[in-house]
């Protein structure tokens, strides 16, 4: 071989080690994830979604081998943490812990921003509304009770929630889903199921739709009783409660969720890891466990479904804020 040409073999024999090197540090080939995660959660520190939010990433950091941090974008009833996660870089290092709220904003008229401005990665958390009433009410059961609040309308009043609130479309929906207009059954505003309760048991009002855990004081100190759980089976901790469908023949599934997502265009391989190592952690002990201790529903959807049960959540709740004529 002559010297020039033995030159020349060096040289692409050096271009060539280079451009493997190059291609084998590209974040393209790189082994997802290299570097620390955050992972949004949109609202306060301290209550119970900045709780379930923090075990995730805890499992998530476990499963991964990276550091998942979580970080609180609160304001505006969510928009504000909600729009952060759609708004981050597709790459797979900004997740969220998406909940029910965003399936209500286009129709409220509050933010332009959709469950469809993110990838959906597996819905972690579901918590059935329940009716309640009061332990003295005439209603046994849900066929009385919707027949009388059919019957008459504006009667009977429901508290436990803000206006709008995810509890509150729920039962607005299922109201209307057998035939009665939500309106006739006004709202009393309350910040949370505790308020409602006690003035559920002060007579001021006749229903509070509320998680199953939220009423447990009030149903052991005999003040409170629950007519059905809207959920497509009974609770495993409330076994004597049974489903709406149980009691009427009709099913009826509405309450609050909560769910991990991406940014929209993330990429396939990215969103099938986090799938997989989200999967495992809603399945292992420590979440359950927690989630039991808590009072929170654990409810696994994979993407695809969790996608669909979005849409689903969307296309229910546009209809009943316009039947409520809470929208724009």
């Amino acid at each position: 071989m002559t010297k020039p040409v033995e030159e020349m073999m060096k040289k692409v024999t050096t271009l060539a080690i280079l451009a493997a090197s190059v291609l084998a540090s590209s974040p393209a080939f790189a082994e997802y994830p290299e570097r620390p995660i955050t992972l949004i959660v949109p609202w306060s520190a301290g209550g119970g979604t900045d709780a379930v939010g923090r075990t995730i990433a805890e499992g998530l950091q476990e499963k991964l081998g990276k550091p998942v941090n979580v970080v609180n974008r609160t304001g505006a009833g969510g928009v504000v943490g909600h729009t952060a996660m759609a708004d981050a870089d597709a790459d797979g290092y900004t997740i969220g812990l998406a909940t029910a709220e965003i399936t209500t904003y286009k129709s409220m008229g509050t933010s332009q921003i959709t469950y469809q401005d993110l990838t959906p990665i597996g819905l972690v958390n579901f918590d059935a509304s329940a009716f309640n009433v009061a332990a003295d009410s005439d209603w046994e059961d849900v066929k009385s009770a919707l027949a009388d609040i059919k019957a008459n309308p504006g009667k009977y009043k429901m508290s436990g929630f803000p206006v709008g609130a995810a509890y509150h479309l729920a039962f607005s929906g299922f109201l209307n889903d057998n035939g009665i207009d939500p309106k006739s059954v006004p709202v009393v505003p309350s910040q949370g199921a505790a308020p409602g309760f006690q003035e559920l048991a002060a007579g001021g009002v006749d229903i509070v739709p509320s998680s199953l855990p939220e009423a447990i004081p009030m149903r052991q100190a005999k003040r409170v009783k629950t007519l059905a759980v809207l959920s497509d089976k009974r609770l495993d901790a409330f076994p004597d409660v049974p489903t709406v469908e149980e009691a009427i023949g009709k099913k009826a599934v509405g309450g609050t969720w909560r769910g991990i997502v991406t940014p929209k265009g993330v990429p396939d391989e990215v969103a099938k890891k986090l799938e997989a190592a989200l999967k495992t952690v809603v399945e292992s002990s420590a979440y359950t466990d927690f989630m039991s201790k808590r009072g929170f529903g654990v409810k696994w959807l994979p993407a695809a479904d969790f996608e669909e049960f979005m849409k689903n959540a969307d296309e229910s709740n546009a209809a009943v804020i316009k039947k409520l004529g809470l929208g724009e």
